[in-house]
């Protein structure tokens, strides 16, 4: 009798040679961060080519699996981990961060339950409290880990919406929203659309809600909040702003917590990024009142440079959180101590550890190094518009207080439509130089560059380069 052949190796030796593979390219990557164009070099119908063809009868080696992925995917990669990347607010990944996210993905727990991820639950109840810490908030609030600032929203208004409706003697979770007592929702002109589609998820409608004017740097009018929520009969939710996605201008909170409280409503804070403003001494008084608010939405895929997957919802409520997250199963094992179930606190159940990577940026760093982190960065938006306000046309159009700085690039006649041409098009020009990638925006009717700054990696140097691309791009460019 002989032994039938196997077709593949054996599962500890396919996994070790897969893993060892990928690491090697994986290193390969990162090295070329540095000098990798931040624009992609393969077209659309070419990654389609290479991805594409129909699905193989057999199965293949799953180290030459690895390769093809790597192989394929070259030239369609973003170095949005680099130091040249400011759009978006995408920061890199710390080295901590992605060496705790590759244990992540091998260790493969299912982070929902206690019972079936133990370390994952401990480590996300320990970064939710450096976290707590870190934002100045009380130690007691809950933390959900959410993909991102989206379901971290929703979370949050979630929260909010059980709380209001349960004080109007409503069950929201059991009886749904039919027959429900009306909830106003009260919103800033300058929403980020995030906070929409969480509305819209919730069934509270992206459309009736009560918008809030705003100043010339997005913040919201505390007096014009006050009005609209004195002319209301019943408790509100609100939703104000730590960090414009534009000008990263902060809402002020003592009036509108206070208007909030007159009220007798829920308010949440959108700090998708500006809530680690916090952590830096020097700009903590952007968030002056932030631990008066009832719920907070921030991102650790941004400043804190954690892989993505990695949203955070806070909330100083933690009977109304939780009981707007909770659903169970029977066959789930519930724990019955102090140990944490993470599926209580986020709309998902089964989900990744994301808590691990976020525990390992945090050791990594510590409180002065967010801080340092954020600083740093922040100074680096600074140096930007120092270096393009008033070259070649470019003006500055916000105050750069936090990463973010807007530029338009004026027509030298001053005609606003050519205006706008000509800032579209530095911006492509600055795209196609594929030395640095940045973005562009409509603010206030008009186009401008958009500049964020989050990346651990970027350097003065990085910085200096970018802005004389900026540069030649305009003085090179008059108009579309």
């Amino acid at each position: 009798m002989t032994d039938t052949p196997t077709r593949t190796p054996a599962p500890a030796v396919a996994t070790d040679a897969a893993l060892e593979r990928a690491a090697e390219l994986a290193r390969a990557y990162v090295a070329t961060l540095a000098d990798r164009p931040v624009a992609p070099t393969a077209s659309l119908q070419e990654l389609r080519d290479r991805f594409g063809g129909p699905l193989p009868d057999h199965g293949e080696d799953p180290v030459a699996v690895v390769e093809a992925l790597a192989r394929n995917a070259e030239g369609g990669l973003i170095a949005s981990a680099g130091p040249r990347f400011f759009g978006f607010v995408i920061g890199g990944s710390l080295p901590a961060a992605l060496g705790a996210d590759w244990l992540t993905s091998a260790w493969d727990q299912n982070a929902g339950l206690y019972v079936i991820g133990p370390a994952a639950a401990v480590a996300e109840e320990v970064a939710a409290g450096w976290l707590a810490e870190l934002f100045g908030l009380p130690p007691t609030v809950s933390v959900g880990f959410t993909t991102g600032a989206t379901m971290a929203s929703f979370t949050g208004l979630a929260a909010g919406r059980h709380d209001l409706l349960r004080r109007a003697g409503w069950d929201v979770e059991r009886q749904g929203l039919f027959g429900a007592p009306e909830l106003p929702v009260v919103v800033s002109d300058e929403s980020h659309v995030t906070i929409f589609a969480a509305l819209e998820l919730l069934g509270l409608g992206r459309e009736r809600v009560t918008r809030i004017p705003t100043d010339d740097q997005g913040r919201m009018r505390p007096d014009a909040l006050e009005r609209a929520l004195a002319g209301l009969d019943r408790p509100a939710l609100v939703v104000a702003q730590a960090g414009n996605v534009n000008t990263g201008a902060f809402d002020a909170l003592p009036p509108i917590v206070r208007a909030v409280r007159s009220n007798g409503g829920w308010l949440h804070v959108d700090g998708a990024f500006g809530l680690w403003a916090a952590a830096d001494p020097s700009r903590r008084h952007l968030v002056e009142g932030l631990a008066d608010a009832d719920s907070w939405t921030t991102d650790a895929h941004k400043w804190l440079n954690v892989p993505y997957d990695s949203g955070l919802a806070l909330c100083a409520h933690p009977a109304a959180h939780q009981a707007a997250m909770t659903l169970g199963a029977a066959y789930y094992v519930e724990t019955q101590g102090q140990e944490r179930d993470n599926y209580n606190w986020v709309p998902d159940s089964s989900r990744r550890a994301r808590g691990f990577a976020v525990w390992a940026a945090l050791r990594s760093l510590g409180r002065d190094g967010v801080a340092e982190l954020v600083a740093r960065t922040s100074d680096h938006a600074r140096a930007f518009a120092a270096g393009l306000d008033g070259r070649h046309g470019a003006r500055v159009l916000n105050e750069v207080v936090l990463n973010q700085v807007l530029v338009r690039f004026e027509d030298p006649a001053g005609d606003p439509e050519r205006g706008d041409a000509r800032t579209d098009a530095v911006i492509a020009a600055v795209q196609r130089s594929g030395v640095l990638w940045l973005g562009g925006t409509t603010w206030h009717g008009h186009r401008a560059m958009r500049i964020s700054v989050s990346g651990w990696a970027t350097t003065n140097a990085d910085v200096e380069r970018s802005v004389a691309v900026i540069r030649e791009a305009a003085a090179t460019t008059t108009e579309a």
